[in-house]
């Protein structure tokens, strides 16, 4: 991949209203057409224009190494994976990234992309197997599909950080990274109290290329403590509170 900015110029481009294209449809049309990351990702090969969040957030924060796992949760359309692989170097007789997707993904070189649901209670199993040990980063661009109600949309979706966020406490090598697609409103205290407990350091983060109407927001919980962080914290608590009974 280039990485390359490509040529970003260009006249704006409308697209003209047509019987049965709803004035929604077209305006999301123009949007895309007129977008200069969609055109950056089509000049450098991407499969879509979120590759450059998550470019941008590693530039800044370098969570992603020569040699790491990686484990690319909810994958489609293959954009994560691409800059994961290439990142990494996961090539074709070393597969250091696995996607998964309930949709399907088109081959991506040097990843390995399962097509289910993360949700199935097979699923963390077969990824850790594909991968071949424990993850050194997961990954999640999860969102459950919209439906207007801007509340609804935000606890779903938080709900799906919240399982990827477990995932990644129970599957990370120490030292390792997580980095989570969430909505603005608020991340649950509950998933940031198991992320601060977790990880050494947590970055809320709104890459450039996420559009500025947009609510999504991403969080980047770096440096896993080790499972033992969970058992050494309940202990704590139980210290604090005295003997039980």
């Amino acid at each position: 991949m280039s990485g390359g900015r490509g040529d970003d110029r260009g006249l704006t481009v409308r697209v003209k209203k047509k019987r049965g294209l709803k004035a929604s449809s077209r305006r999301w049309l123009e949007r895309q057409l007129n977008d200069p990351y969609v055109r950056r990702a089509r000049a450098d090969g991407y499969r879509s224009r979120a590759a450059y969040k998550l470019i941008e957030t590693d530039d800044r924060y370098k969570f992603l190494k020569k040699g790491d796992r990686v484990v690319d949760l909810g994958a489609a359309p293959g954009g994560w994976c691409q800059v994961a692989a290439d990142r990494v170097g996961s090539v074709a007789d070393d597969i250091r990234v696995v996607g998964i997707d309930y949709l399907p993904v088109e081959p991506v070189i040097g990843a390995t992309i399962l097509e289910m649901d993360f949700l199935d209670e097979v699923a963390p199993g077969l990824i850790l197997a594909e991968l071949g040990g424990d993850p050194d980063v997961v990954l999640s661009d999860m969102a459950a599909p919209t439906t207007g109600h801007r509340r609804t949309d935000h606890l779903r979706t938080m709900h799906l950080c919240e399982v990827a966020a477990d995932f990644a406490v129970r599957t990370l090598r120490p030292g390792g990274h997580f980095f989570a697609k969430t909505f603005q409103g608020g991340t649950e205290q509950d998933l940031l109290n198991l992320l601060k407990r977790n990880f050494t350091t947590i970055h809320h983060v709104k890459p450039p290329s996420s559009r500025e109407d947009s609510v999504e927001l991403y969080i980047l919980a770096k440096g896993f403590k080790g499972r033992q962080a969970e058992g050494d914290d309940a202990a704590a608590e139980q210290d604090e509170a005295g003997p039980l009974g």
